[in-house]
C-alpha cells in the first residue's frame, strides 16, 4: 500500500463539520461561568433556576436521602428498565398529577412513560405530535421558558405565540390571550404552564382555567400542559387544578412533568410524559407509539432518580415527610416574595414592586432595563439574565438587604 503524505488542504474538502459555525453559549450558562469567576465575597446569583435554602444551598431532601439509601440497599440488578420506565413510578406519578379518583385514570385513558427530566417528556411529545400531525402548530405563551422553543421546534414543529405577560402591569393579558386562542385551529396545540409560570411567575386563576377549558373544548385545540413545579405554588392538589379540570373537559391532553424541582432531583433527570386519550383502546395505541418514539431517541430512561421518586410516593410515611419538606420550600419562596417587596418599598419609597408577592414560584421579572442590570452585575456582583428575570429562591436572610440596597441605587 502506498501512503500519501497528509495534505491539510485536500483533507479539508472531506471534513464533515468544517462548515459549522461556532455558536454563542447559552446566556444562563455564561452567567454561571461569570459568577464562578467573580471574586467578590458578596456576589449574589439570581440567574440560575434552582431552588436554594436560606444557606444558599440546593439541599438533598431528607425524604430523598432515606429513599435513596433504601433503594441502594435493596437494588439487586443494573439491568435495563425498559422504554416505559418503572411501572410503579408511572402509576404513582399519574396519581400525583391527576388524583387517584379522576375519571381519566379509573377509565384507563391515560398512558404515560418515565422520561429523562421534563425536557425528555417535552421532546418525546414533540416527536409524537410530528409523527401524528406534522402540520400542527404549537402555541406558546409570550414569554415562555426559553428551552420550550428548541425542544419542540427542533422536532420540526411550527411555533406560534399568544399574549400572556403584561410588562406594564406585571400581570396577565388574559383578554388578549383568550382572543388569540379563539383563532387557534382544531389541529393545533396550546402549551400552558400548569403553575409557577417560568419566567414571569404569573399564573392563571381557577376562573381563568375554567374559561380556557371551555375554549379548548369549543375550538377543538389540544392542551399541552408543562407541570414542572407542582407543589411550589399553593400545594400539590391546588397546583394540579388546571390539569385536572382540562382532563375532565377535553378528549385529548398532553402533560410533561418534572421531579427536578419538587423533589430536588435536578441532576437525576426524572420526568414523565402522560397523554390523555378519548378511550382506553386509544390510550393503548398512543402508548405503543410513545414507546416506539422513545426507543428511537434514548431507548430507555435512567433508573436511579425514578426509583427514589417511586419509593417516596409509594410509602405513606416517606410521602408525608416529602410533602412536609415541599411545604417548607413553598413557604420559604412565598415568604421571601413578601419580604423582598416590603424591603424594596421601604428603600425606594413606593410600591413599584408590589406585584412580586402576587406571583408564584421561583421566578419574576424585575422590569428594570439593561443598563441597570449591567450596573448590578458590574458594580454589585448581582447576577441576573438580561430580561431581568430573577430566581426568588436566590435571596436569603444574609443577602436580601444588600440586593434591595443595590436595586435602589441603580433605579
Amino acid at each position: 500500500m502506498i501512503r500519501l503524505p497528509y495534505n491539510p488542504e485536500l483533507a479539508r474538502l472531506y471534513l464533515m463539520f468544517e462548515a459549522l459555525p461556532a455558536l454563542a453559549s447559552d446566556p444562563i450558562l455564561g452567567l454561571m461561568a461569570a459568577f464562578r469567576e467573580d471574586a467578590n465575597t458578596r456576589k449574589v446569583d439570581l440567574g440560575v433556576g434552582v431552588y436554594r435554602d436560606d444557606d444558599g444551598n440546593t439541599p438533598i431532601l431528607n425524604s430523598v436521602l432515606t429513599a435513596q439509601t433504601r433503594h441502594n440497599d435493596t437494588e439487586t440488578t443494573k439491568s435495563y428498565i425498559g422504554p416505559p420506565g418503572e411501572p410503579d413510578f408511572n402509576e404513582a406519578v399519574r396519581t400525583l398529577l391527576f388524583g387517584a379518583q379522576h375519571a381519566a385514570l379509573t377509565d384507563k385513558r391515560v398512558s404515560s412513560a418515565q422520561t429523562p427530566g421534563g425536557c425528555g417528556g417535552l421532546r418525546v411529545a414533540a416527536e409524537l405530535i410530528n409523527r401524528a400531525r406534522p402540520s400542527a402548530r404549537i402555541w406558546v405563551s409570550d414569554p415562555t421558558w426559553a428551552n420550550h422553543v428548541p425542544l419542540l421546534g427542533d422536532a420540526g414543529l411550527s411555533i406560534e405565540t399568544y399574549p400572556y405577560f403584561d410588562r406594564t402591569t406585571s400581570g396577565l393579558r388574559f383578554d388578549e390571550m383568550m382572543a388569540t386562542l379563539d383563532t387557534v385551529a382544531a389541529d393545533d396545540l396550546v402549551l400552558l404552564h400548569g403553575c409557577c409560570h417560568n419566567p414571569c411567575g404569573v399564573d392563571l386563576d381557577q376562573s381563568q382555567w375554567r374559561a380556557l377549558a371551555e375554549l379548548a373544548l369549543s375550538r377543538g385545540f389540544t392542551p399541552f400542559i408543562d407541570l414542572a413545579y407542582q407543589g411550589l405554588s399553593q400545594g400539590l392538589e391546588e397546583d394540579a387544578f388546571g390539569l385536572r379540570l382540562m382532563a375532565e373537559k377535553v378528549p385529548e391532553l398532553l402533560v410533561a412533568s418534572s421531579c427536578s424541582k419538587n423533589f430536588g432531583l435536578y441532576r437525576e433527570r426524572v420526568g414523565s410524559l402522560a397523554i390523555l386519550s378519548p378511550t382506553a383502546h386509544a390510550a393503548e395505541t398512543i402508548l405503543s407509539q410513545m414507546l416506539n418514539v422513545i426507543r428511537g431517541i434514548y431507548s430507555m430512561p435512567p433508573n436511579h432518580g425514578g426509583a427514589i421518586v417511586k419509593t417516596i410516593l409509594n410509602d405513606p410515611a416517606l410521602k408525608q415527610q416529602w410533602e412536609s419538606e415541599l411545604a417548607q420550600m413553598r413557604e420559604r419562596i412565598n415568604g421571601i416574595r413578601e419580604q423582598f417587596a416590603t424591603k424594596l418599598a421601604q428603600q425606594i419609597g413606593h410600591e413599584r414592586f408590589s406585584f412580586i408577592p402576587r406571583q408564584r414560584g421561583m421566578f419574576s421579572f424585575l422590569g428594570i432595563d439593561q443598563k441597570q442590570i449591567t450596573r448590578l452585575r458590574e458594580e454589585y456582583s448581582i447576577y441576573m439574565v438580561d430580561s431581568s428575570r430573577i430566581n426568588i429562591a436566590g435571596l436569603n436572610s444574609r443577602n436580601i438587604d444588600y440586593v434591595c440596597d443595590a436595586i435602589a441605587a441603580v433605579l
